[in-house]
């Protein structure tokens, strides 16, 4: 390794790993400057949109360049957990993927046997870009050290959403390979029958489970958040990090808060 800011150290691993909070945000405004200003914001990650947002592979890996400029964790929620969304994506050098939409067991499992590299999954070999092209010295000391860091540094953490996926979270969180899990409370709320009330008895007990399933597993947790209330009010009831809404709608508040603020309105 060339030093200890090495192009495939996850730092928000190292930071959730010490039992440091991490703070990141839904990016979609699809700019390289605009990962830069995250970075420079002093956010952990950022989430990189490949399921609602507009981001494909190529636009993708020019967000990660830029996020390891700037010394922010680049991750990618992919399309869905076929092999073609998650070994692109870690290929062009996503710390992390967030999956979205799976219902079992053997879903999640799948997405192991994708997203990592023997002996945990069937990762296809390739000596990309994060590897530097088999240039960069762990990559250069023979393949079983290069499954060994890339398995090491990238993470996989599938998102609780479904009915499905929460009926079997407690063996879900189990699973070799699968590094945490992320709550998208919307769809949950969604597939529980209760659409975006929070504060029901039923997602209350749905959000309890999922935590203590993954602490019992010995897995971080992470909760997407409206704003700094939610956001504080999570990290004070042990979640390991959140998402604070989306890069748009904070811009676009910010300007709406700030204008109403000089034309006095």
């Amino acid at each position: 390794m060339k030093s200890e800011g090495y192009i495939m150290e996850n730092k928000m691993k190292k930071k959730l790993k010490r039992g440091m909070p991490v703070v990141g945000t839904f990016f979609g405004l699809n700019s390289t400057l605009a990962v830069e200003c995250l970075g420079l914001a002093g956010l952990d990650f950022l989430v990189i949109d490949s399921e609602h947002g507009p981001a494909d592979v190529e636009s993708a890996m020019n967000f990660i360049i830029t996020a390891e400029l700037r010394d922010i964790t680049p991750l990618v929620r992919v399309k869905n957990h076929s092999r073609d969304s998650i070994l692109k994506m870690l290929d062009i050098g996503a710390k992390g993927l967030v999956i979205p939409c799976m219902e079992t067991l053997d879903d999640v499992k799948e997405v192991v046997k994708y997203g990592k590299y023997y002996p945990t999954g069937q990762r296809g070999f390739a000596m990309n870009r994060i590897g530097g092209f088999g240039f960069e010295s762990f990559s250069s000391q023979g393949i079983e050290k290069y499954f060994q860091v890339s398995n090491d540094e990238t993470m996989l953490i599938p998102q609780c959403e479904t009915k499905g996926f929460l009926e079997n979270i407690e063996e879900i969180c189990l699973v070799e390979g699968i590094d945490g899990i992320f709550i998208g409370p919307y769809d949950l709320s969604v597939a529980l029958k209760k659409p975006a009330k929070f504060t029901d008895p039923e997602y209350l007990s749905a959000v309890k489970r999922i935590v203590k399933a993954a602490k019992a597993a010995g897995k971080f947790v992470l909760m997407h958040c409206n704003n700094v209330k939610e956001a504080k009010k999570y990290l004070q009831d042990g979640f390991d990090g959140i998402t604070l809404n989306q890069d748009v709608v904070i811009l676009t508040n910010a300007f709406k808060e700030a204008i109403m603020e000089i034309k006095d309105i």
